[in-house]
């Protein structure tokens, strides 16, 4: 077989959101060099978790990404705060930062034994040099030589206060009872040391599956007002496609193949992954069984020590075959490996010999989610029902953010976070 590799360039934003084409203060996770790869960011000793600090907690985030290359560069980090819309808030650094606005990424290491070269980067937040006062949505910015004209990475994250609890559920869809294909998230926050005069106007809730921003439900307002206590018990505004478990593959061992390999080949100089062929499951019956919701990890079965630096670089070919291929739209791989977003870097070309949609992609050993999302032209968001279905037994994580802005503020404060799971409840 031959294999043609396909390195391509990471677009900056979303292909499926003009938000950035319209305000240019607007932040969302990316990469902007097609030699930076595996960029995670988490709470310190937990990888599959969402990054989320609680204010003055002592917790810690992580962030650890690679750079394809034998040289050791000079990246700097800054934060910014940002609106629940993820544009930049109006406050100067000094008001949300403890200590120094910019600082170098000081913690980095060269692979080791493996068929890549590649430089290994680590940063925690809060450290030394730089500790976060405020409560709120956070942008996570990486460039080279202290100039932000030369962006590498930007990543999203959030502080949050305790001055609001949230209690809620996720259950099957009240007006979904025939089909069953829907997850309909209801929640009350209390709020009771937070005085809140308007709550219509002061007060933003965003509610997430999975992490995702693109489905995001961003305009709930509370259908209950009482003193104390916010109520959102809707029917049909906060609904959301269950979708299908995750797909899934391992890769931890090159020399092996792991559950949804089909292949296992060294071409040198670099290894190659085939996966099994996928399949459409829009038409299939409901399977559940255990994933990790989209994310991925970093790990290895070989005998290494380190993951971050011994850890090799495959390339992963996907496939679906169709009858025929999609028109108005693409078809991309989907999840944390491709940072939640659809653009080009992931979007899957069709083979007219094959009958395929195809993809290769450069991945670092690990355990990975995915799925597969069609994006129509001009869509604002990835449809996960087309390809994969949607089934309301089908488990998933939410996440909701309570967001409070009096009259007299000048930013957004983050009082309430709350993760829920549709099996968990």
């Amino acid at each position: 077989m031959k294999y043609i590799i396909l390195i391509y360039s990471m677009v900056v934003g979303l292909v499926i959101s003009s938000s950035a084409q319209v305000n240019p203060y607007y932040h969302e996770n990316a990469v902007f060099r097609e030699e930076i790869k595996s960029v995670q960011l988490y709470r310190e000793g937990f990888e599959l978790s969402s990054p989320v600090l609680e204010l003055g907690s002592g917790d810690r985030l992580i962030l650890t990404f690679d750079e394809l290359s034998d040289e050791v560069r000079n990246y700097y980090y800054s934060v910014l705060h940002c609106d629940p819309e993820w544009n930049e808030s109006n406050l100067m650094q000094t008001d949300y930062i403890d200590g120094f606005a910019e600082n170098l990424i000081e913690d980095y290491a060269r692979s080791f034994n493996t068929t890549f070269s590649y430089v290994n980067y680590l940063l925690a937040i809060p450290n030394e040099q730089m500790d976060i006062k405020m409560s709120g949505n956070y942008i996570l910015l990486v460039y080279e030589d202290r100039d932000m004209e030369k962006l590498v990475l930007s990543k999203r994250f959030y502080v949050t206060e305790k001055a609001a609890t949230i209690e809620g559920t996720v259950r099957r869809a009240t007006l979904d009872a025939f089909k069953g294909s829907n997850h309909e998230v209801d929640f009350t926050v209390f709020h009771p040391g937070v005085k809140i005069e308007n709550p219509l106007s002061e007060v933003k809730v965003v509610v997430m599956q999975n992490g995702r921003w693109d489905n995001a439900i961003r305009n709930l307002r509370p259908l209950f007002i009482q003193d104390g206590r916010l109520t959102y018990d809707y029917s049909q505004e906060n609904v959301f496609p269950a979708g299908n478990e995750f797909r899934y593959f391992d890769i931890r061992n090159k020399r092996i193949n792991g559950e949804g390999v089909l292949e296992t080949s060294f071409h040198r100089p670099y290894y190659h992954v085939t996966l099994m062929p996928d399949e459409i499951r829009s038409n299939k019956r409901f399977f559940p069984y255990r994933e990790m919701n989209g994310r991925y990890v970093v790990e290895s079965q070989e005998p290494v020590q380190d993951y971050h630096t011994e850890c090799d670089y495959q390339f992963v070919h996907f496939s679906l075959p169709l009858e025929a291929p999609l028109m108005g739209g693409t078809i991309n791989v989907f999840g944390e490996l491709s940072n939640w977003n659809a653009n080009k870097s992931n979007e899957m070309t069709w083979n007219f010999e094959t009958g395929r949609y195809e993809l290769t992609l450069l991945l670092k050993q690990g355990y990975y989610n995915y799925m597969y999302v069609y994006v129509p032209e001009g869509a604002t968001s990835a449809d996960h029902v087309n390809l994969e279905g949607s089934f309301w037994e089908t488990e998933n994580d939410y996440q909701i953010m309570v967001y409070y802005r009096p009259m007299s503020s000048r930013y957004y404060r983050l009082i309430g976070y709350r993760h829920l799971n549709s099996k968990l409840n």
